[in-house]
């Protein structure tokens, strides 16, 4: 099989944790089983909510070259802190808005510029066939069209969100919100192809941008590894409890993801329902403010809180558990959202809670089969959702996925529809 290099921009890339880099790093996993060898120009040391150097492990063995560049964004000044505690929402919120108003398209800026002057110096090098670049961060687009532009490298783009009115964004001005939509006007003219993870996203582009024709934009959903949940059957149970219902959340809270309403609704629970043995199970990072409401709430004695977990134990946690639960609540473009939590949870094929709006969320929960869904606020309908499914736990007749939806969101087989339009790419430019 003949190889092709396709030179990657990742700022958001293992050892880095979280879900900002699940998509990329395993995409540049299996991308070497389609004939593609990734070079990837990622972050040096940065400090950084989570690090999780089993991710990076993975890579260790595939065809995969790593370069790494620090800027001067604030993760990589910071980078002797290592790993960095969450402030409380209204200060991440404020220092997120001082930023929006600092920097255009984002405060990345500084490690995209250097991350263009270690690609051209690649491009001196080794011939690249291919450029590919996933948002957000926006800047690294920037950065990517600027290099394809002066190269002739095709290149593809891949949303994980939206840019222009992203459901985060701040505009403090017009000229703001003019030059994020000049930007991004500017990076789709250079793009060969771009790539997003839903059709509602799909549809905000093509209705924004008008040089975009249905054909440039390919849908390919996020997902999960297979092989990550074959691996952690083979560790130790985090969960070895079976008396109660475990009820599971993995992952951060921030803006709009709030667990504010589903506790309320088992804080109902228990006060109609004492003899419910129902376990609560969060992994990833519970700020002190949840905390300090799951004691408010008296839930303190059924919830476990995991803390930062590797992403193997994660899915062993999620294997463990009979239920998981998601939110994301409503808010500016939010049917555009497409939580990886989700789809991780979907490799699991448990049971599945899902609080969210109208979008592109709901739609992929629907068509699984085995999840129950409420809108992400009415605390009484959470109350009847989790209610249902114990009483379904009970009876051991808790509701199964539909098996052939399962699959399609098998991360090997995304990258295969990838490494078809990066193939495209380079017959079209």
């Amino acid at each position: 099989m003949s190889v092709n290099n396709v030179l990657v921009f990742a700022y958001y890339f293992p050892p880095m944790g979280l879900s900002g880099v699940q998509r990329v790093a395993k995409f540049m996993k299996y991308l070497p089983d389609y004939g593609w060898r990734p070079h990837v120009i990622a972050t040096g040391p940065t400090a950084y909510y989570a690090h999780d150097t089993e991710l990076l492990d993975e890579l260790a063995e595939r065809d995969i070259v790593i370069h790494r560049t620090s800027g001067t964004d604030p993760n990589s000044r910071l980078a002797a802190k290592g790993t960095v505690r969450m402030p409380h929402e209204f200060i991440r919120k404020t220092l997120s808005r001082m930023s929006s108003a600092l920097f255009i398209p984002d405060n990345k800026r500084g490690w995209a510029s250097q991350a263009l002057r270690t690609a051209r110096e690649l491009v001196k090098e080794t011939s690249f066939d291919c450029i590919w670049v996933s948002g957000p961060p926006f800047s690294s687009m920037m950065a990517a069209a600027r290099l394809s532009v002066e190269t002739g490298i095709p290149l593809v783009v891949d949303y994980r969100d939206l840019w222009y009115g992203n459901q985060f964004s701040f505009y403090p001005t017009p000229l703001h919100a003019h030059l994020h939509k000049q930007y991004e006007y500017d990076v789709l003219t250079h793009a060969s192809k771009v790539v997003v993870t839903n059709r509602r996203i799909k549809e905000r582009l093509l209705a924004t941008y008008p040089q975009l024709d249905v054909h440039d934009v390919v849908i390919i959903p996020h997902g999960y590894d297979s092989a990550d949940f074959d691996a952690a059957s083979q560790r130790a149970p985090i969960i070895s409890d079976r008396s109660t219902m475990s009820l599971t959340y993995a992952g951060i809270f921030y803006e709009m993801v709030t667990p504010k309403y589903f506790l309320e609704a088992m804080r109902r629970i228990r006060r109609d329902r004492p003899d419910a043995r129902i376990s609560l199970h969060f992994a990833g990072l519970l700020r002190d403010q949840h905390k300090r409401r799951i004691n408010r709430y008296g839930l303190q004695d059924i919830t476990t809180d995991h803390g930062y977990l590797s992403h193997p134990d994660t899915v062993r946690l999620l294997m463990d558990s009979d239920v998981l639960w998601m939110m994301v609540g409503h808010g500016r473009n939010a049917d555009t959202i497409s939580s990886g939590k989700l789809y991780e949870y979907i490799g699991s094929r448990k049971p599945l809670l899902v609080s969210v709006p109208q979008g592109a969320l709901r739609r992929d929960a629907e068509r699984y089969g085995a999840a129950t869904l409420t809108d992400p606020t009415d605390v009484q309908a959470i109350v009847s959702a989790i209610n249902g499914l114990y009483d379904k736990w009970q009876a051991s007749a808790l509701p199964q996925p539909d098996q052939a939806v399962v699959e399609q969101f098998d991360r090997r087989t995304l990258t295969g529809e990838l490494a078809k339009v990066l193939a495209t790419s380079i017959r079209i430019h």
